[in-house]
C-alpha cells in the first residue's frame, strides 16, 4: 500500500502546469459511444478513473487506444472506437468502483435502444441518488425498470426501430450527473428536447461542445435552459479535454497555505471565478494572463465565510482544500456544505495535525492556529485526501498520508508537480 510522506514548512514557488479535468473527462469519454465513427480526446488526465471507465468502455465494445505521449509527459490522447456495442450492460463490479459510470446509462439507450446499469459507488460523501437522472431520461422517453440493484432502460419502439421520443423536464433541484447523462440521450432523439434548469458547470459546457463538434444541435450552452434537437447519428471529432478547474484550485490553495507563490498554466480563470474570488476575500493576490493565474500568498491569511452551490457558486469540491488552508488564518472562518451531508470525513484527521474545527450539521467553524504538526493520517476521499496533502505542506515535521489510491482518482502525478516547485514530498510502498 503506497503513502505519501511530507516533511512540512517549505515554500511553495514556481509553475505548475494543470492537467486535463478529470469530471470533464469522465463526461466526454462515453460520448465515444454515441457513434460508431473514432472520437478522440486530447488532454485526458493519466488517472485511475479515467483508466478505470476506459475499462468500462471496453467493456461495452468499445477500444480505446493511447497514442503517441511519452509516459513524462501530463496527459494523453486516447482514441475510442465503438463500432459496435457487444454488451449494453455496465456491471456491478466496474460500476460500484466509480460513481461517474452511471455516465454510460443515457449513451447507450440512445445508441442501443436499451440499457442495463448497476447502481453506482464512488466516494462516500453522502446519500447521491440517481432519481434524477432517471426522472429526466423518462421525460425524454426512457421506460425504465429497477431490479436487483441495476437500473434497465428502454427506448419506445416504433415499426421496430428503438429510438427516445424527446421531451421536457426541469430538474427540481440542479443535478451535474443528471443533466450530462440526459443531453447525452437525448442529442440523437427523434423530436426535440428541452432541459430546464439543467447545470451550467463548465464541464456541462465542455460536454455541449463536444457533442456538437460530434454533429449535435444544442442550443442555450452554459445557461440553464438547454435546447435540443435531435439528430439521426452522430460522427467522429477530435476534442480537447478541458483544464482542471478543481486542480488549479487546490494547487492555489498550496500557494497560499505555505506562504508562496505559483503560476498555474493553462487554466482558464473564468472556470474559477467563486474560486479565485475566495482566494482574494482571504488576503491572496491572484493575478490574471491569457493563459495562466499567478496565486501569491500576502502575509496573514483572512478568515472567510463561504457557503457551497451549484456554479457559478463556490463549488463543493473546494471546500475540503480551503478547510485546510483556513486552518491557517488569522481568525475564525465559517463553511457550510449544502450539497453533500457527509462530507466533512477530512475534520478528525486535520484535527490530528492540531486544526481547530468544530462541525455542527452542514457547518464547520475553522479556527486558524499558529501551527500545525505533521502526524500519520487517512485520507477518506478524493478531495478530502487533498486538504490532509495542503495540511502537510504547511504543518511542522512529518506528515503520512496512507489510502493514497484516492489521490490517484483525481490528481494526476500530485507529487512529481509539488515536487518541481519546492514540496518536499515523496511517494512510499509498504510492501
Amino acid at each position: 500500500m503506497d503513502r505519501i510522506l511530507i516533511r512540512g514548512g517549505n515554500r511553495l514557488s514556481g509553475k505548475l502546469p494543470i492537467s486535463g479535468a478529470k469530471n470533464a473527462a469522465l463526461t466526454l469519454m462515453p460520448c465515444g459511444l454515441l457513434t460508431d465513427q473514432p472520437l478522440t480526446l486530447r488532454n485526458l488526465p493519466r488517472l485511475a478513473d479515467v483508466d478505470g471507465f476506459g475499462h468500462l468502455l471496453n467493456q461495452l465494445g468499445a477500444s480505446t487506444a493511447i497514442e503517441g505521449t511519452r509516459p513524462d509527459e501530463f496527459g494523453r490522447v486516447m482514441t475510442i472506437r465503438a463500432g459496435q456495442l457487444t454488451s449494453t450492460e455496465a456491471p456491478y463490479d466496474i460500476v460500484r468502483k466509480m460513481r461517474a459510470s452511471i455516465l454510460v446509462l443515457g449513451p447507450i439507450l440512445a445508441r442501443a435502444g436499451e440499457a442495463r446499469v448497476s447502481l453506482p459507488g464512488g466516494c462516500a460523501i453522502g446519500n447521491r441518488p440517481i432519481d434524477l437522472h432517471l426522472k429526466a431520461l423518462e421525460a425524454i422517453g426512457a421506460e425504465l425498470e429497477m431490479s436487483a440493484g441495476y437500473v434497465t432502460a428502454r427506448a419506445p419502439k416504433t415499426n421496430g426501430v428503438a429510438r427516445l421520443t424527446g421531451g421536457r423536464y426541469r430538474f427540481p433541484v440542479v443535478s451535474v450527473g443528471a443533466t450530462e447523462n440526459v443531453v447525452m440521450a437525448a442529442v440523437t432523439a427523434k423530436g426535440s428536447s428541452r432541459i430546464e434548469n439543467a447545470a451550467r458547470e463548465p464541464e456541462i459546457v465542455d460536454l455541449c461542445r463536444c457533442l456538437v463538434a460530434m454533429g449535435a444541435q444544442i442550443e442555450g450552452i452554459g445557461t440553464e435552459t438547454l435546447e435540443i434537437e435531435g439528430v439521426d447519428r452522430l460522427h467522429g471529432a477530435t476534442y480537447a479535454v478541458m483544464p482542471d478547474r478543481i486542480e488549479a484550485g487546490s494547487y492555489a490553495c498550496a500557494a497560499a497555505i505555505t506562504g508562496g507563490s505559483l503560476e498555474l498554466v493553462g487554466i482558464d480563470a473564468e472556470s474559477m471565478g467563486a474560486t479565485l474570488s475566495a482566494l482574494s476575500d482571504a488576503g491572496v493576490l491572484v493575478e490574471l494572463t491569457k493563459n495562466a493565474v499567478r496565486v501569491t500568498a500576502q502575509g496573514p491569511l483572512q478568515p472567510l465565510t463561504l457557503t457551497t452551490a451549484p456554479f457559478p457558486g463556490f463549488a463543493t469540491d473546494m471546500q475540503a482544500q480551503f478547510m485546510a488552508m483556513l486552518c491557517k488564518a488569522d481568525g475564525a472562518s465559517v463553511l457550510t456544505e449544502t450539497i453533500f451531508e457527509n462530507r466533512y470525513m477530512h475534520v478528525p484527521e486535520l484535527a490530528r495535525m492540531g486544526a481547530d474545527i468544530t462541525v455542527t450539521g452542514r457547518t464547520a467553524v475553522v479556527r486558524g492556529v499558529e501551527r500545525m504538526a505533521g502526524a500519520p493520517v487517512m485520507a477518506t476521499d478524493l478531495r478530502a485526501s487533498m486538504s490532509l496533502i495542503l495540511a502537510g505542506l504547511a504543518a511542522d515535521g512529518e506528515t503520512s498520508v496512507s489510502r493514497v489510491y484516492h489521490l490517484d482518482r483525481g490528481y494526476e502525478r500530485l507529487e512529481e508537480k509539488l515536487s518541481a516547485v519546492g514540496a518536499d514530498i515523496e511517494r512510499v510502498s509498504d510492501g
